[in-house]
This record gives C-alpha cells, structure tokens and sequence, in this order.
C-alpha cells in the first residue's frame, strides 16, 4: 500500500509557483487595458510628422502646410532674400537670431506660421521688409522669420525638421 505523504515540499513549491504565475497573468490582464489606453491616438501619431515634397516650389514662392493643427511656411528664398537677411544688424532685432542659425539650407526657410504676439497667422510677402506682416496688431517679420517691428516678443518658431532627400523634407 502506498503512503501518501501531504507535506511533500517539492508539491508545494509547484503549487505556490504555479498559483503565482497564473495571478501574475491575471493581473496583467487586468492591468494592460489601463496602461494601453494611456498611447496617443492613430490620428495624433499620423499628425507627427509630415513630409513635404519643395521639388515644385518655385523660387520666392511660400506654401502653407498644415502640421499637427498649424500652419507652416515653406519658403523658397531667392538670393536677393538670403542677402537681406543676412546683412540685418543684429542691433536691430528684438530677438537676435542670424540667418544661418535660422536655414538649414539658406534657399529654404521652414517657420510655424502663428504669430508669436497673439497666435495669428500673418501674411507672405508683407512689410517692409517682404517677409510676413500680422495685420492684427502690426507686428513685422523679415524674410528669415525674425521679428523686426511691431509688439511680438519672438521670431516666428522654428519647428523641427530634416531634409530626407534633395526635394522632401520632414516635419516633426
């Protein structure tokens, strides 16, 4: 007849460890639902980044694209453009910023295009100095986004962005 032994240690070892993981999975389970719901939505990430193809943007031309609900201007700087920016005198900026530090590739000129006073969008080729003119409230930016006249505190941001090949660019 076989003895039957109700303390065997090696039993209880499978039992606790077996009780243990079956709860471990139980709880994560429960407990991943929580924790997924907190990822961003598909249409937020989808609104990331965005990429743009410059190929057709002709040469002093702005085109406005839309990334994560703002509008952002792309511009095709002519050389005439470029000079002007680059002769500003520091002195003369609200917010000093050179042009180089401003355009990756001095030919093109990448800003959110939200005015940093009151968050409207202003005009292309505007003002004095042919960049952008906010008609709400006067504020003046020359053609490297600077501000140079008007109640804006801050150049118009630059938002991130990388040139993926010679005619695309991404933004975000």
């Amino acid at each position: 007849m076989a003895e039957i032994i109700l303390d065997d240690p090696n039993r209880r070892d499978f039992l606790y460890i077996a009780t243990g993981a079956v709860g471990a999975v139980l709880v994560g389970g429960a407990v991943w639902p929580l924790i997924n719901q907190m990822e961003p939505d598909a249409s937020t990430l989808a609104q990331a980044t965005t990429e743009v193809d410059i190929g057709g943007i002709a040469e002093g031309q702005i085109v406005t694209i839309k990334w994560q609900g703002k509008p952002v201007f792309v511009r095709h700087r002519t050389a005439k453009e470029i000079a002007d920016a680059r002769a500003a005198p520091m002195s003369a900026l609200k917010d000093p910023a050179t042009d180089e530090s401003r355009a990756q590739k001095p030919e093109w000129l990448i800003v959110v295009g939200i005015c940093t006073h009151l968050g409207c969008v202003p005009l292309g080729h505007q003002g004095p100095f042919e960049g952008w003119f906010c008609p709400c409230h006067g504020s003046v930016y020359d053609t490297a986004g600077r501000i140079r006249q008007g109640p804006a505190p801050k150049n118009l941001v630059l938002p991130p962005y990388k040139y993926v090949s010679d005619t695309k660019v991404q933004i975000g």
